[in-house]
Protein backbone atom coordinates (compact mmCIF):
# COMPACT_ATOMS: atom_id res chain seq x y z
CA UNK A 1 0.00 0.00 0.00
CA UNK A 2 1.15 3.65 -0.88
CA UNK A 3 1.35 6.45 1.10
CA UNK A 4 -0.77 8.36 -1.78
CA UNK A 5 -3.00 5.87 -2.26
CA UNK A 6 -3.99 5.99 1.78
CA UNK A 7 -3.86 9.48 2.05
CA UNK A 8 -6.41 9.31 -0.97
CA UNK A 9 -8.99 6.76 0.92
CA UNK A 10 -8.57 9.11 4.25
CA UNK A 11 -9.62 11.93 2.20
CA UNK A 12 -12.16 10.06 0.63
CA UNK A 13 -13.47 9.16 4.18
CA UNK A 14 -12.95 12.63 5.39
CA UNK A 15 -15.05 14.33 2.71
CA UNK A 16 -18.01 11.65 3.24
CA UNK A 17 -18.33 12.32 7.25
CA UNK A 18 -18.12 15.96 6.46
CA UNK A 19 -21.14 15.50 4.07
CA UNK A 20 -22.70 13.13 6.20
CA UNK A 21 -23.16 14.97 9.32
CA UNK A 22 -23.94 18.20 7.80
CA UNK A 23 -27.10 16.82 5.72
CA UNK A 24 -27.78 15.38 8.82
CA UNK A 25 -27.13 18.81 11.06
CA UNK A 26 -25.00 17.29 13.43
CA UNK A 27 -22.88 19.10 15.26
CA UNK A 28 -19.44 16.57 16.08
CA UNK A 29 -20.69 16.38 19.44
CA UNK A 30 -24.10 14.87 18.02
CA UNK A 31 -21.89 13.02 15.59
CA UNK A 32 -20.03 11.27 18.48
CA UNK A 33 -23.03 10.86 20.71
CA UNK A 34 -24.36 8.68 17.65
CA UNK A 35 -21.40 6.92 16.39
CA UNK A 36 -19.35 6.22 19.72
CA UNK A 37 -16.24 7.37 18.56
CA UNK A 38 -15.09 10.94 20.12
CA UNK A 39 -15.78 14.19 19.36
CA UNK A 40 -11.70 14.54 19.12
CA UNK A 41 -10.89 11.42 16.66
CA UNK A 42 -14.12 12.62 14.34
CA UNK A 43 -12.64 16.19 14.03
CA UNK A 44 -9.36 14.60 13.14
CA UNK A 45 -10.62 11.88 10.87
CA UNK A 46 -13.00 14.97 9.23
CA UNK A 47 -9.69 17.20 8.90
CA UNK A 48 -7.85 14.37 7.18
CA UNK A 49 -5.27 14.29 10.17
CA UNK A 50 -6.36 10.79 11.17
CA UNK A 51 -7.27 7.24 9.22
CA UNK A 52 -9.66 5.44 10.81
CA UNK A 53 -9.47 1.80 10.78
CA UNK A 54 -11.82 -0.48 9.39
CA UNK A 55 -13.40 -0.96 13.14
CA UNK A 56 -13.90 2.88 13.30
CA UNK A 57 -15.50 3.19 10.23
CA UNK A 58 -17.67 0.94 10.81
CA UNK A 59 -19.05 2.37 14.17
CA UNK A 60 -19.43 6.06 11.81
CA UNK A 61 -20.97 4.56 9.26
CA UNK A 62 -23.61 2.95 11.79
CA UNK A 63 -24.19 5.78 14.31
CA UNK A 64 -24.73 7.70 10.98
CA UNK A 65 -27.44 5.49 9.93
CA UNK A 66 -25.26 4.96 6.30
CA UNK A 67 -23.59 2.40 4.36
CA UNK A 68 -19.50 1.31 4.73
CA UNK A 69 -19.61 1.77 0.90
CA UNK A 70 -20.26 5.10 0.96
CA UNK A 71 -17.24 6.11 2.77
CA UNK A 72 -14.87 4.50 -0.03
CA UNK A 73 -16.89 5.10 -3.13
CA UNK A 74 -17.28 9.05 -4.11
CA UNK A 75 -17.66 9.25 -7.89
CA UNK A 76 -19.13 12.41 -7.43
CA UNK A 77 -16.09 14.44 -5.94
CA UNK A 78 -12.67 11.76 -6.53
CA UNK A 79 -9.93 12.89 -8.98
CA UNK A 80 -9.36 10.32 -11.53
CA UNK A 81 -6.26 9.26 -8.90
CA UNK A 82 -8.69 8.80 -6.42
CA UNK A 83 -11.01 7.19 -8.97
CA UNK A 84 -8.00 4.64 -9.93
CA UNK A 85 -7.06 3.70 -6.29
CA UNK A 86 -7.70 0.49 -5.22
CA UNK A 87 -9.73 1.37 -1.28
CA UNK A 88 -8.41 -1.06 0.49
CA UNK A 89 -5.53 0.75 1.87
CA UNK A 90 -6.49 1.29 6.03
CA UNK A 91 -3.06 1.98 7.22
CA UNK A 92 -4.04 1.37 10.56
CA UNK A 93 -5.32 -2.11 9.66
CA UNK A 94 -2.52 -4.05 8.16
CA UNK A 95 -3.33 -7.04 8.46
CA UNK A 96 -6.93 -6.52 6.78
CA UNK A 97 -7.97 -4.86 3.22
CA UNK A 98 -11.13 -4.34 1.93
CA UNK A 99 -11.87 -3.87 -1.74
CA UNK A 100 -15.71 -2.64 -2.98
CA UNK A 101 -16.79 -4.62 -5.36
CA UNK A 102 -20.78 -2.95 -5.93
CA UNK A 103 -21.23 0.04 -3.49
CA UNK A 104 -24.21 0.43 -1.72
CA UNK A 105 -27.66 0.59 -3.67
CA UNK A 106 -30.41 1.71 -2.25
CA UNK A 107 -32.73 0.46 -4.09
CA UNK A 108 -31.57 -3.14 -3.78
CA UNK A 109 -30.09 -2.23 -0.40
CA UNK A 110 -27.14 -4.67 -0.99
CA UNK A 111 -23.29 -3.65 -1.00
CA UNK A 112 -20.30 -5.95 -1.57
CA UNK A 113 -16.69 -6.25 -1.22
CA UNK A 114 -13.78 -8.71 -0.70
CA UNK A 115 -11.89 -9.02 2.03
CA UNK A 116 -8.19 -10.51 3.23
CA UNK A 117 -7.07 -10.77 6.32
CA UNK A 118 -3.32 -11.84 7.07
CA UNK A 119 -1.03 -13.12 9.57
CA UNK A 120 -4.01 -15.36 11.77
CA UNK A 121 -5.69 -11.40 12.32
CA UNK A 122 -8.69 -11.23 14.53
CA UNK A 123 -11.12 -8.50 13.61
CA UNK A 124 -14.11 -7.76 16.10
CA UNK A 125 -16.81 -5.49 14.94
CA UNK A 126 -19.46 -3.88 16.39
CA UNK A 127 -23.23 -4.12 16.32
CA UNK A 128 -24.48 -2.45 12.69
CA UNK A 129 -28.03 -1.12 12.32
CA UNK A 130 -31.33 -3.62 13.32
CA UNK A 131 -31.37 -6.33 10.59
CA UNK A 132 -28.08 -6.04 8.88
CA UNK A 133 -27.04 -9.33 7.70
CA UNK A 134 -23.58 -10.61 6.02
CA UNK A 135 -23.39 -13.07 3.62
CA UNK A 136 -19.76 -14.16 3.47
CA UNK A 137 -18.57 -16.93 1.06
CA UNK A 138 -15.02 -18.17 1.70
CA UNK A 139 -12.78 -17.88 -1.52
CA UNK A 140 -9.31 -19.26 -0.16
CA UNK A 141 -8.41 -20.29 3.47
CA UNK A 142 -9.94 -20.75 6.66
CA UNK A 143 -12.21 -17.66 8.00
CA UNK A 144 -13.75 -18.49 11.49
CA UNK A 145 -16.64 -16.07 12.40
CA UNK A 146 -17.67 -14.96 15.44
CA UNK A 147 -21.46 -14.70 16.23
CA UNK A 148 -24.26 -15.76 19.10
CA UNK A 149 -20.77 -15.61 21.60
CA UNK A 150 -18.86 -18.55 19.77
CA UNK A 151 -16.65 -18.76 16.64
CA UNK A 152 -17.11 -21.38 13.78
CA UNK A 153 -14.91 -22.51 11.01
CA UNK A 154 -15.87 -22.18 7.19
CA UNK A 155 -13.60 -23.43 4.57
CA UNK A 156 -12.83 -22.29 1.13
CA UNK A 157 -15.98 -22.67 -0.84
CA UNK A 158 -18.46 -22.73 2.02
CA UNK A 159 -20.73 -19.32 3.07
CA UNK A 160 -23.01 -18.43 5.96
CA UNK A 161 -25.20 -15.65 7.02
CA UNK A 162 -23.91 -13.44 9.56
CA UNK A 163 -26.23 -11.65 11.94
CA UNK A 164 -24.49 -8.13 12.37
CA UNK A 165 -26.93 -6.42 14.41
CA UNK A 166 -24.95 -8.18 17.33
CA UNK A 167 -21.38 -7.61 18.14
CA UNK A 168 -19.39 -9.93 15.71
CA UNK A 169 -16.12 -10.69 14.34
CA UNK A 170 -13.69 -12.62 11.64
CA UNK A 171 -10.34 -14.46 12.34
CA UNK A 172 -7.92 -16.06 9.42
CA UNK A 173 -7.12 -19.20 10.44
CA UNK A 174 -4.88 -19.90 7.53
CA UNK A 175 -2.24 -17.40 7.22
CA UNK A 176 -4.38 -15.58 4.66
CA UNK A 177 -7.78 -15.70 3.72
CA UNK A 178 -9.93 -14.40 1.43
CA UNK A 179 -13.95 -13.95 1.92
CA UNK A 180 -16.87 -11.71 -0.19
CA UNK A 181 -18.94 -10.54 2.11
CA UNK A 182 -22.29 -9.38 0.83
CA UNK A 183 -23.99 -6.73 3.26
CA UNK A 184 -27.56 -6.39 3.57
CA UNK A 185 -29.56 -3.66 4.63
CA UNK A 186 -33.20 -3.70 5.39
CA UNK A 187 -35.38 -0.60 4.27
Amino acid sequence: MSQNTSRMVSQRVARRLKAVRKAQTLSLDKAAASTGVSKAMLGQIERGESSPTIATLWKIATGLNTSFSSFLSDEETASQDEKNADNDAFINDPNMKVKTLFAFNSNTGFEMFELQIFGHHEQHSSAHQLGVTEHIHVTKGKLSVFQDGHWKAYEAGTQCVLYADQPHGYRDEAGETHFINVIHYPK
